[in-house]
């Protein structure tokens, strides 16, 4: 059975809007700009010959038609990340880390990391850029730059000043466990008192 379905970044663009009622709250969630969310959004409504949104002034509102779209979206979505998550050994997280074609991982030592957090799944894209991190290919990326990144978290790898190493992480997910412990790695620190200044519940999972 062949399934009619829309572009898949398509409906995720107006299923996150639709529960935010926001393009901005939408792109945040999905580490896209705004306008990419309202192009995908024009775009499927122009596939389904339908309007989804009411567009008014700072305010966005689902038409009756939205309104009876969402629900089975979102219900699919649901089942794709159940069967998804079955797929995974149990209690583990996946973290997608992205570096830029330069960076020596060797630095990383990556397998003493996947030893001491086999509760972490670790998979590492080479080269990856801000593009990979904007599109959500990766959870946090180490980028050679300024370091100066708005909606970003940035931390510098290595010491000294002007254009360096620097982990890269959106603001809505860089204190994450999984991505706490990756810092901590880099920075030498105990990740056991990372966690504990923002996750408390969550320090036993580092070291697990």
């Amino acid at each position: 059975m062949t399934y009619a379905l829309p572009p898949l970044n398509a409906l995720r663009a107006f299923e996150a809007a639709a529960r935010h009622l926001s393009f901005k709250l939408a792109a945040h969630e999905l580490h896209v700009t705004p306008a990419a969310v309202g192009q995908q959004v024009k775009a499927l409504e122009a596939r389904l010959g339908v309007q989804l949104f009411e567009r008014l002034h700072k305010q966005l509102i689902l038409t009756p038609a939205g309104q009876a779209y969402l629900p089975g979206i979102s219900e699919g979505f649901r089942h794709i990340a159940d069967a998804t998550s079955q797929l995974k050994p149990a209690g583990t997280v996946l973290l997608q880390l992205g570096a830029h074609g330069s960076f020596d991982l060797r630095r990383l030592d990556l397998a003493a990391f996947r030893s001491m957090h086999p509760a972490i799944g670790l998979r590492v894209l080479q080269p990856a850029g801000l593009h990979e991190l904007v599109e959500g290919k990766v959870d946090l990326l180490i980028a050679r730059s300024l370091g100066h990144h708005p909606g970003y978290r940035c931390d510098r790898v290595n010491e000294g000043p002007g254009v360096g190493d620097w982990v890269i992480a959106p603001e809505g997910t860089a204190d994450c466990p999984e991505i706490v412990s990756f810092r901590a790695w880099l920075r030498g620190l105990p990740v056991e008192k990372a966690l504990a200044s923002r996750h408390p519940r969550l320090v036993g999972m580092a070291g697990s």
